[in-house]
């Protein structure tokens, strides 16, 4: 008997023992991870923080609001799903420099599933091997500097024509002040159109049949405008899998359609290229990028992946990512400009002493323009094209100090980023001197990790040069061509809405007058 109650005893002593020091080595454990960074309250049961997101407010000023209140780090849950949100720039370049290729993912999502064939779209593709290549392929094919310099006629052509209409809207609606009024949003999604269709796929004017009642092309601008809009929808099924079956609000209906139709607008253009090229009638100088792409690709496939989807994902991928950035950083910068008339006075001062009135501005006078490219770095900004950046955690890793799971979404608060006001004086006053004075030498390239509008790391945006270029030349040319005011005396309505990009709610409506001598227009 009392051997067995010494076995008894010797049995729970151990089992004691083994618990105790499995509580031990469990602190441990976690102490090592560190601390998790701080939960917003106010989470509701499967929704998360979902309906704190969903107010008129912009995201990104919610969650810099947010900021505020918790610490520059912080979690919140959008259903299931947690995310870290980054709010200073020394989390951002700790993210982007120690844990980037832990941070070189994006979350899988409806979207991804429903409109980037599969996620082939480098924009949506996982890292690896199918992502290099055609990441390279898209710089080898038009990103490149070389290429853009060669690509500048196509631009000058599409602006020249689009200044030209301008100027016929002003002869046909101009008052007795000699002044119209346009909607400066359209217009700037029509040249973007022309601009981006022209150099990717060859085809000229394609948003100006728009005009002639060509059904065809009314039908893909408002396709392409639901795509862009749809993006930037994060569905019941993203937040709550489960219910997914319901498709609430119609969105994986409607993503399949409208992806449905802009591959067959794609997958058209890469039908008629390679009829072209079967009869050699591709053989021009400035080949565009349908074209330099069926002749890089060698083999049916691209790491594992059929070529024609890679042809047709890559090119919808840099045609979407182009159009709305573009819109979206010329329609902010006008009006900031018209809400700060001594700023577009210098603009326009800088233009008339380096190129005049007597010519018109071309790309090799971008360089003498510094007042305005100050102009577009500070709406750049203020008004980042993307102000959330999204990525997700390949694997356990610590951000300024904090434990972060793997599978955890990381929003970047790009906008937060850029008006911290330890890092940008008078962070919301729109002031381009600054980045001829105190912040002349910080670079929009992603290395100063408190200016990062295209991003940093692996995945920062790839159309940097030409995004810019086009930028540039396109407010250059305007802001030569016209005079502009507001039609009142408010200022211009800021008010915006997320979608894929950061998109002015409310139209640009601006009375416009020519600058130059009315033959200018047609030659210009």
């Amino acid at each position: 008997m009392d051997l067995v109650q010494n076995c008894v005893n010797t049995v729970g002593v151990g089992i004691f023992s083994l618990v105790l020091l499995c509580l031990v080595l469990w602190r441990r454990f976690k102490g090592s991870k560190g601390k998790e960074p701080p939960m917003v309250s106010g989470s509701w049961p499967l929704l998360g923080h979902l309906p704190m997101l969903s107010g008129s407010k912009a995201t990104h000023h919610i969650l810099g609001d947010l900021a505020d209140r918790y610490g520059p780090i912080f979690t919140i849950k959008l259903g299931s799903a947690s995310v870290l949100i980054v709010n200073n720039w020394e989390s951002a370049k700790e993210c982007f420099t120690t844990n980037d290729l832990t941070l070189s993912y994006r979350p899988t999502l409806l979207l991804t599933e429903h409109m980037t064939y599969n996620q082939c779209m480098f924009s949506f593709s996982p890292y690896g091997a199918y992502w290099r290549e055609t990441r390279k392929l898209s710089n080898s094919g038009i990103l490149s500097k070389s290429k853009v310099d060669l690509l500048s006629d196509i631009r000058a052509l599409e602006v020249k024509s689009s200044i030209l209409e301008l100027f016929n809207l002003w002869s046909q609606k101009k008052d007795n002040s000699n002044f119209a009024m346009v909607e400066m949003k359209q217009w700037f999604r029509k040249l973007a159109l022309n601009v981006t269709f022209h150099m990717f796929a060859g085809i000229e004017d394609f948003a100006g049949d728009t005009k002639n009642n060509n059904k065809e092309a009314q039908k893909y601008l408002k396709t392409i405008r639901e795509y862009l809009r749809l993006v930037g929808v994060y569905t019941i099924a993203d937040a709550i899998p489960l219910l997914r079956w319901f498709d609430f609000g119609g969105h994986e209906k409607a993503m399949k359609k409208t992806f449905k139709e802009l591959d067959c607008l794609i997958g058209g253009w890469l039908e008629e290229h390679r009829k072209k090229k079967a009869l050699g009638h591709n053989e021009k100088m400035n080949k565009d990028f349908i074209d330099v792409m069926l002749s890089m690709i060698d083999g049916p496939t691209v790491e594992g992946v059929d070529s024609d989807t890679a042809i047709k994902a890559t090119t919808m991928a840099l045609v979407l990512g182009a159009i709305d950035t573009s819109v979206v950083t010329h329609t902010w910068a006008i009006c900031l400009l018209l809400n700060n008339p001594h700023t577009l006075e210098k603009v326009k001062e800088e233009i008339d002493i380096n190129v005049g009135k007597e010519r018109c501005v071309n790309e090799s006078d971008l360089n003498k323009l510094v007042y305005l490219q100050a102009v577009v770095n500070e709406t750049l900004r203020l008004y980042p094209a993307v102000p959330l950046t999204t990525r997700e955690f390949a694997q356990d890793c610590n951000i300024g100090g904090y434990y972060v799971k793997k599978g955890t979404r990381l929003f970047t608060n790009v906008w937060k980023i850029q008006t911290d006001p330890t890092m940008w004086p008078d962070p919301l006053e729109f002031k381009p001197e600054r980045f001829l004075t105190t912040h002349k030498d910080v670079d929009y390239r992603g290395h100063n990790y408190e200016f990062i509008p295209f991003g940093s790391g692996r995945r920062i945006c790839p159309g940097i040069t030409i995004g810019l270029r086009t930028t540039y030349f396109t407010l250059a040319r305007f802001l030569q061509s016209f005079d502009i005011s507001k039609p009142t005396t408010k200022p211009i309505d800021m008010s915006c809405v997320v979608e894929m990009t950061n998109i002015k709610i409310t139209p640009l409506e601006i009375l416009i007058k020519p600058r130059l001598s009315p033959n200018m227009y047609q030659n210009i």
